[in-house]
């Protein structure tokens, strides 16, 4: 049982963290390279001190605050488990029955909330130029709270997605894919077709796709990103991609071809989006309380997807990747299967079916993930950190 995640603690010894310390996560491309491979590294030992029945608790009380200004279950309980996993108790703020409506201000609301708050999740991907600045807005809301004396502390903040970027999920999906490929060195060349697919509902977040170009042109992979004409992403993340892949000697590449694609990838990810344009003129829409205008939208953009429907995952699209039917498919979840969840979508049963066990297993280390963004904040010396949770053993447990 002895040293059963040294590898963990010789690879995080070599890595410059301090920046992370008392620190948030916002984007990944706001961290170093050094920080991405902590979270990596941070989240696997966690995981294997888990599995060895050893307790990974930092804190004997405290809080970890949600607030999720959208639907969600695996990012939802994911951010309650990794709290859970360090010692925290979670309380989610659900606005509609907090004083919001009745004009209290988003730095009152943060400030009331994190009297006892060591961390606090936030997912907020609804609109264009408003969900990181909300989280901005928090944070600095609670940095001058506690600047004023008014707060103990500050708590840590940690994107659980906006819509620029969704750092738990694409982290977990890249961690995926470096134990899929057997280490994150194997990564380098290899292709990665991040394409949209149809889906016949409206309005899903860029945050994913935007998250994935940003986050693996880092390891010098072939990231493709595939969608029709009319579907592009921010630039301003394209152009973090484009920067990312000329440094890590990758390659970046945009196409409106699902099947080029496809041609050749050792990785696939299907997943539909809105078109960056049509979410900014409904995050003016709403800005202007035009409902109506938002539901003509909505149906505007509802008929346009269904120009597309031949961007679908069949067994003839996987075909055309390197591995065929056995080349890793990828998804965030809950992905739109023809014949089970709707008529026409993203991917097939046949196709999804041959996934499902890999897809739960990519899901299952986002609680890990997000547990590692809040350890490298709350915990000074991480290294000593993990050797002092190793060396108390396992558990006791009573039957």
């Amino acid at each position: 049982m002895a040293n059963i995640i040294q590898e963990y603690i010789d690879k995080l010894d070599k890595l410059d963290v301090s920046k992370m310390y008392e620190n948030d996560f916002f984007l990944t491309w706001e961290k170093t390279d050094d920080e991405i491979a902590a979270v990596f590294t941070v989240a696997d030992a966690l995981r294997r001190l888990r599995e060895n029945n050893i307790s990974t608790k930092i804190f004997d009380s405290g809080l970890g605050i949600s607030i999720f200004r959208d639907n969600s279950t695996r990012t939802r309980f994911s951010f309650a488990s990794a709290c859970n996993l360090l010692g925290l108790e979670v309380q989610d703020l659900d606005e509609k029955k907090s004083q919001v409506a009745h004009g209290e201000t988003v730095r009152e609301t943060a400030t009331m909330i994190s009297f006892m708050a060591d961390v606090i999740g936030i997912r907020d991907d609804m609109y264009i130029g408003k969900g990181n600045a909300y989280m901005h807005e928090v944070i600095d809301s609670v940095t001058q709270a506690n600047n004023d004396g008014v707060l103990e502390q500050k708590p840590t903040l940690v994107n659980l997605q906006c819509d620029i970027d969704h750092p738990s999920q694409t982290l977990a999906d890249a961690l995926h894919i470096i134990h899929e490929m057997g280490g994150v060195e194997n990564l380098k060349g290899k292709k990665i077709a991040m394409t949209w697919a149809y889906s016949p509902s409206y309005g899903k977040p860029l945050s994913v796709p935007q998250g994935i170009i940003g986050l693996l042109t880092r390891f010098g992979m072939d990231v493709v990103l595939a969608h029709p004409e009319g579907y592009e992403v921010m630039e301003d993340v394209v152009k973090v991609a484009e920067k990312n892949a000329e440094e890590a000697g990758g390659k970046f590449t945009i196409t409106n071809d699902m099947k080029e694609a496809f041609k050749d990838a050792d990785v696939v990810y299907p997943k539909s989006w809105a078109p960056y344009i049509a979410m900014e003129k409904r995050t003016d829409l709403y800005g202007k309380g035009d409902f109506d205008g938002i539901d003509k939208l909505e149906k505007e953009l509802l008929a346009q997807n269904a120009t597309h429907q031949d961007w679908v995952v069949d067994d003839s699209m996987m075909e055309l990747t390197k591995n065929g039917l056995d080349t890793l498919y990828m998804h965030p979840l809950p992905a739109d299967i023809e014949g089970v969840s709707c008529e026409h979508g993203e991917v097939t049963a046949e196709v999804f079916d041959r996934a499902r066990d890999s897809l739960y297993k990519e899901a299952s280390n986002k609680p890990y993930v997000i547990a590692a963004m809040i350890f490298l904040a709350k915990v000074k010396d991480p290294v000593a950190a993990l050797k002092a949770l190793e060396s108390a053993g396992p558990r006791k447990t009573f039957k």
